[in-house]
């Protein structure tokens, strides 16, 4: 019964998948969509949590085409999720949770324990336990972590335990990452009067600043540590309104819309390494999905900013001229990132 009950779940994600891809390759009709999808073909790998034939959630990786897709951690008795490349693409850090778990968009970091790994899953090892080392983000040479926790950032380094520096939190109170440079944190805080604003610390000095207030949060750093990609909910909609995809610099002077779709929260925003395509999720109800089967996976190109994607009436009556670049969409998956390393073969 066990051999059978699993062969009929493997059945049932297999119908799935090809029905997600015969959806994503509809679109690649457009030769817009099919000339972005061969350009970014090569470029690296793609890492993302999604449920797996048994209902967990595991970790795959795929090539930015949607093609070699492949689960690399493969445990049926616990969850992973929100996995984070190392600096050069050698490692993998991510968490582990309990097998029904249920995933929190926002307060993902403080669940399950740390696991670092070899960036195609293999040589996995959990580093503390249970809600040990929160929001736990790499530094720039990949060899310490920086942690978010109620008594502020901690600077640890991963094989002893140890904590090598204590910075003030700010208000920040979660979704911490650190620039590529490791000159700066990003999270999001409640210290300018707004729950939900994205800020910037200086690491050197502890000084925070205000990038975007109202609504914003996930942010992320591009490559050059100058600018951020975040999730922001504008107050200027039509009812409840959608959360699309922003980028600023990090003073905040410069805020843009990225990518917005009336009828769908966009979340999950990152960049390839070298800046040059955007890296997203979209899904019908807020939040990112990671409590359902997440989100469909985008990739545009940066020089598309910005772009709205379908009729969305409402929203183009508040943006007026836009770009509207090709997506290639794959499959559902959650917090994906991008690594142009050779990760189990090719660049």
């Amino acid at each position: 019964m066990g051999a059978n009950w699993r062969a009929v779940l493997f059945l049932a994600f297999a119908v799935a998948c090809a029905a997600t891809s015969a959806s994503a390759d509809a679109t690649r009709d457009d030769p817009r969509v099919a000339a972005l999808a061969r350009e970014i073909s090569d470029k690296g790998w793609i890492v993302y949590g999604a449920r797996s034939p048994a209902g967990d959630w595991d970790l795959f990786l795929t090539r930015p085409d949607g093609s070699s897709v492949r689960n690399i951690t493969n445990t049926p008795d616990a969850s992973e999720a929100a996995p984070r490349f190392s600096p050069d693409g050698k490692k993998l850090l991510f968490r582990r949770l309990a097998k029904d778990a249920k995933i929190s968009h926002d307060k993902w970091g403080f669940q399950g324990c740390l696991v670092i790994a070899d960036a195609d899953g293999a040589n996995a090892k959990a580093i503390g336990g249970k809600g040990e080392y929160p929001w736990a983000s790499w530094s720039s040479d990949g060899k310490r972590l920086s942690c978010l926790t109620k008594k502020g950032i901690r600077i640890v380094d991963p094989a002893s335990g140890k904590v090598l520096r204590k910075i003030p939190r700010q208000g920040v109170y979660q979704q911490l990452f650190r620039s590529p440079d490791g000159k700066w944190f990003c999270g999001v805080t409640n210290h300018f009067g707004e729950n939900w604003t994205v800020a910037r610390i200086d690491v050197a000095t502890g000084q925070i600043n205000a990038v975007h207030k109202f609504r914003s949060c996930t942010p992320d750093w591009f490559g050059d540590s100058k600018g951020l990609i975040f999730s922001h909910r504008p107050g200027n909609q039509e009812g409840y309104g959608f959360t699309q995809l922003w980028m600023t610099d990090g003073d905040g002077k410069d805020s843009q819309l990225v990518y917005g779709q009336d009828g769908r929260h966009i979340y999950g925003g990152a960049l390839s390494p070298d800046d040059r395509y955007v890296l997203m999720t979209a899904g019908p109800k807020d939040g990112s999905g990671a409590d359902k089967d997440g989100g469909a996976i985008g990739i545009m190109r940066l020089a598309d900013v910005p772009t709205i994607g379908g009729a969305s009436e409402a929203l183009r009556k508040v943006h007026g001229k836009t770009k509207d670049g090709p997506v290639v969409w794959l499959s559902k998956g959650w917090e994906p990132h991008w690594t142009y390393a050779n990760v189990g073969g090719g660049k």
